[in-house]
């Protein structure tokens, strides 16, 4: 898969819904009814993050479920790579980027979301065929504003910021010409989690589900 193919299916998912879950599951236990809460409530694109031992085994029992994109986040490297690829993600996200990691992912035929903070680093990918990145993290690298301005020379690229943005703030991203959606945990808390409460997940999903830039 060329960065342009890979950048056009991104950008397919990424406009799936506003919000793209950000998901730390330790229990693969808990995958399904998690996944069926948040594409129940309109946010069918979902980030497993590769953080904890069950990513990969939570990432395969999502994959399973009807109606969901479920992608890999965290990836550093080749090895991850491959390892969500087997495990059935449909997209990969990265914190940064590194050319090993690029060439994996398009050899795999992985559409990936790489991450990028400043506009060197997103000229960079710009330069390789990455016109969808993630800003990250968004709001410690200065947040919708600094999203703003890189923007106005780089009007080209569409992002998914993540990183700090919640149901107060989702909106103040959603504004801007060049964000496709934003990341976020807030609609999967570890709690309601933990409590099972799919009902109350998939209220908050609902209510991610309908922000918009106006």
């Amino acid at each position: 898969m060329t960065p342009d193919e890979a950048s056009r299916r991104t950008e397919e998912i990424c406009r799936l819904a506003p919000v793209i879950p950000v998901l730390v599951v330790n229990d693969p236990a808990d995958a399904r009814s998690l996944a069926r809460a948040l594409i129940a409530g309109g946010l069918p694109a979902l980030e497993v993050t590769l953080r904890t031992p069950a990513a990969l085994e939570v990432i395969a029992e999502m994959a399973r479920e009807p109606g969901g994109c479920v992608g890999a986040g965290t990836l550093l490297g080749p090895d991850d790579v491959a390892r969500a690829c087997e495990a059935g993600a449909r997209f990969g996200v990265s914190p940064g980027a590194t050319p090993s990691l690029l060439d994996a992912a398009e050899e795999a035929g992985l559409p990936m979301l790489p991450g990028a903070a400043t506009a060197t680093e997103a000229m960079a990918l710009l330069e390789r065929g990455y016109t969808v990145q993630k800003f990250f993290p968004a709001e410690a690298s200065g947040g919708a504003a600094a999203l703003r301005a890189i923007g106005a020379p780089l009007p080209r690229i569409r992002f998914c910021p993540t990183g700090g943005i919640g149901l107060g703030n989702a909106r103040d991203y959603l504004t801007l010409s060049n964000v496709l959606c934003v990341g976020g945990s807030w609609v999967a808390p570890e709690d309601r989690i933990r409590a099972g409460d799919w009902d109350g997940i998939t209220a908050l999903a609902r209510e991610a589900a309908g922000l918009t830039g106006v």
